[in-house]
């Protein structure tokens, strides 16, 4: 009797250990899977207590985060996780820091070990909320509306078409059942299709053509930035990794279209801070290193390679607000000093003169002695202005192009004002423009690709109600193909008119942007308003043209207006300029000084504004929540910077070169009073005066805002009692990319604006 009550209370007190045992936090395991020859990692994250346990599941090499698990089940050390839509169970024994179970899924059950780890996601995990959280909130925008999220902002089942070199070949990105946008190759003659590039589980942020056998295309990880340079042949294979390099970012700086199998880039491969010049072997993955900059505290900013890829000048950044041009002397080999400018002025070189004898002749473009930059043709031996080659009194020159089959010949030049403007020079291309006038008669197109031989061309159509469309025009035959319309679900007769605007600030600036207005606010009805502050915020600018957030937002009856605000782009510099130091200030008060234009207009409800904006925009967002609080009803701020101090002491590695420009547009945190300044326009200390609710949202792997701006500001308005919904994809960096939580995102957003500007 005494040996069955020992073997009780040795039975009872291992029972008991058991349920001790602590089953909420992070477990991976690798499961492997032999029918398909791969390994897959999977980690769990467990919450709650009791009968209230809660999972999520990540899959990162699917780029999978925040999977929900239904059940959740733990008793007698038993795990049970049950995910009914992926037909998946898991069930385990938990011992110590391991859990022993087996998979099941579609008739495998297959063996997997979980280990308890510490996560390393970024930021707070606890902040975020829940999937079903934001599922409720995205259920308020409830109505009979003719267009879902998807239809705007799923991307096109094809798109980014390019023409190869020879002219063979079109080459286009499509999308699979699974959102996959893999690159196909067409053979024009044949219309035979092959896939050249395949995604899986990182997005392709872009590709394009090296020669006619060969494909580069570019990735990062997860949002982070640090781009690498992929290359493939048109037939998928002998795909390498150029830029093998962790925590390295690559760009290309020269095609070198000369030399076939060649390009020149640019990475940050010996110094974190610093970029130099390689010339890229795109078969065999060499590397030659071009030029090595050599001073740190004064870095080379920029380089001009001519179309031999000869390096015949660079820029180098002094005391991080300096620009010194060099150019290289062609008879000694020397680089001389060319110019010494403020890091704000313009002076670079748009293309050499190749139809010139004299080498040292460039297309510039330059503000030295105007306020709008402007096209010179210069000798940049003699250091002197040869003659202007175009201007304009109101806004500032973009480019020009040049003809390379025509002896580089002056086809256009360009310049964006209310609209993009083309000013066409050459007679080939007066003739073009002419047959694309009357084609597309009323909307905006542009050349975006074209054969070595200038015979066939890619022409891009598009205007405020349409998204766009790819033409191919035959230049022999003088006929316009219609490839592809990106969008044809959304009718251009359902679309919202986007309307130029103009205003004066209340210190007289004249200030413009643009207004999307629904059909009801064209029929005198007075509508909710959300106000979109652009990103950057210097020398960026919103432009006219086809944009899907605001006519998703014109769908659901809201006008939604964009200002360009002193310090955007394309007005001159003296505009740039205003803007310095007013960031958060008179920036603000021209974005307001614009919704008091729209109420003046009689097309806004003014108890029904909102606020939203990405990257400026969302501490714009929050600026307007603190400085005009009663001016907006509520606010949406993604990937927003709320505390400036903590903002610049998260620069990424490359951005530390330019933090003194970065004090001349923002604030010197060194100077007392601008310190105070910047304390005054942080609304993280500002909290209090934020009195209307706030969605906010952020991309955990930001490299230039990071998570800890949107935790803090979520942290101290919590703290303070205020519900803020927060959604955080940990697979994305400095905005959305991928189609699902862009798609997600909106959603959420507009059951938001239904929430708090719906009557």
């Amino acid at each position: 009797m005494k040996l069955k009550i020992l073997l009780l209370t040795i039975l009872t007190l291992g029972a008991m250990t058991v349920h001790a045992q602590k089953i909420t936090g992070d477990w991976k395991g690798m499961l492997s899977i032999p029918q398909a020859n791969m390994e897959l990692e999977l980690i769990f994250h467990i919450t709650g207590e009791g009968a209230d346990l809660s999972t999520t599941m990540d899959v990162p090499a699917q780029g999978a985060t925040g999977i929900p698990v239904e059940k959740t089940s733990f008793a007698d050390g038993k795990l049970t996780l049950s995910a009914a839509a992926l037909q998946f169970t898991f069930k385990g024994t938990l011992s110590g820091n391991t859990i022993e179970g087996n998979v099941e899924q579609m008739g495998f059950s297959l063996p997997l070990t979980l280990q308890r780890f510490e996560s390393k996601l970024p930021g707070n995990t606890a902040l975020p909320s829940t999937e079903e959280e934001l599922k409720a909130l995205a259920a308020l925008d409830k109505g009979n509306y003719k267009y879902k999220v998807e239809d705007y902002f799923a991307k096109p089942k094809a798109s980014a078409f390019q023409l190869s070199p020879n002219g063979k070949y079109l080459s286009y990105m499509e999308k699979d059942d699974a959102g996959k946008r893999h690159v196909y190759v067409k053979e024009i003659a044949t219309g035979t299709v092959k896939r050249a590039i395949e995604e899986k589980d990182e997005l392709i942020k872009g590709y394009g053509w090296i020669n006619d056998e060969r494909l580069f295309f570019v990735m990062d990880k997860g949002g982070n930035e640090n781009y690498h340079l992929f290359a493939s042949n048109i037939d998928g294979s002998n795909t390498r990794d150029l830029t093998p390099f962790d925590g390295v970012k690559a760009s290309i700086l020269n095609m070198l279209k000369e030399q076939k199998d060649y390009m020149i880039i640019s990475m940050n491969k010996n110094n974190p801070q610093i970029f130099e010049p390689y010339k890229l072997n795109v078969v065999t993955g060499e590397l030659t290193q071009l030029y090595e900059n050599k001073d740190a505290a004064n870095p080379i900013q920029g380089y001009e390679f001519d179309k031999d890829g000869e390096l015949r000048g660079y820029s180098r950044l002094v005391n991080g607000i300096e620009s010194e041009l060099y150019y290289k002397d062609l008879a000694t080999g020397e680089f001389r000093l060319l110019k010494k400018t403020h890091w704000d002025d313009t002076f670079g070189v748009i293309a050499f003169n190749y139809a010139s004898k004299n080498k040292d002749e460039a297309y510039v473009l330059t503000n030295l002695d105007s306020d709008k930059t402007r096209i010179v043709l210069y000798d940049l031996k003699q250091n002197k202005i040869i003659r202007e080659i175009f201007a304009n009194e109101d806004y500032d020159v973009s480019g020009l192009h040049l003809s390379r089959k025509r002896n580089y010949e002056i086809d256009l030049m360009a310049y964006e004002g209310e609209k993009s403007v083309v000013v066409p020079v050459s007679a080939t291309y007066k003739e073009l423009h002419k047959l694309m006038e009357k084609e597309f008669k009323g909307k905006e197109f542009s050349v975006v690709d074209y054969d070595d031989d200038e015979t066939i061309l890619l022409i891009a159509v598009q205007s405020d109600k349409l998204y766009g469309t790819y033409y191919q025009f035959d230049t022999r035959t003088k006929k316009f193909t219609l490839l592809y319309d990106l969008m044809p679900q959304l009718k251009e007769e359902d679309m919202a008119e986007m309307r130029p605007i103009k205003f004066k600030s209340r210190d007289g600036l004249t200030i413009h942007g643009y207004i999307t207005l629904p059909k009801a606010a064209l029929e005198g009805k007075k509508v909710p308003l959300i106000v979109n502050p652009h990103g950057g915020p210097q020398g960026i600018r919103d432009s006219w043209g086809f944009n899907p957030e605001t006519q998703l937002f014109a769908s659901r009856g809201y006008a939604t207006l964009q200002v360009n605000f002193r310090i955007s782009g394309g007005y001159g510099k003296e505009f740039l300029r205003a803007g310095f130091k007013q960031i958060g200030r008179k920036a603000m008060d021209d974005v307001e000084d614009g919704v008091r234009y729209a109420i003046s207009q009689g097309w806004v409800d003014p108890d029904r504004i909102a606020i939203y904006g990405a990257s400026h925009g969302g501490y714009a967002t929050l600026m307007g929540l603190v400085k005009t609080p009663d001016l907006y009803a509520c606010g949406v701020d993604y990937v927003g910077v709320s505390n400036i101090y903590t903002f610049f002491d998260s620069f990424p590695e490359y951005w530390k070169p330019f933090k003194e420009m970065v004090k001349e547009i923002w604030y010197d945190l060194d100077n007392p009073e601008e310190a105070a300044i910047a304390k005054e326009v942080s609304p993280f200390f500002q909290i209090d005066k934020i009195n209307k609710p706030l969605f906010v949202v952020q991309g955990a792997n930001d490299p230039r805002v990071n998570i800890n701006e949107s935790d803090q500001i979520v942290t101290a308005l919590r703290a303070r009692g205020f519900e803020v919904p927060y959604m955080v994809k940990y697979n994305e960096g400095h905005g959305f990319h991928r189609e699902e939580n862009s798609m997600e995102l909106y959603r959420a957003m507009l059951g938001f604006f239904a929430k708090h500007l719906k009557k």
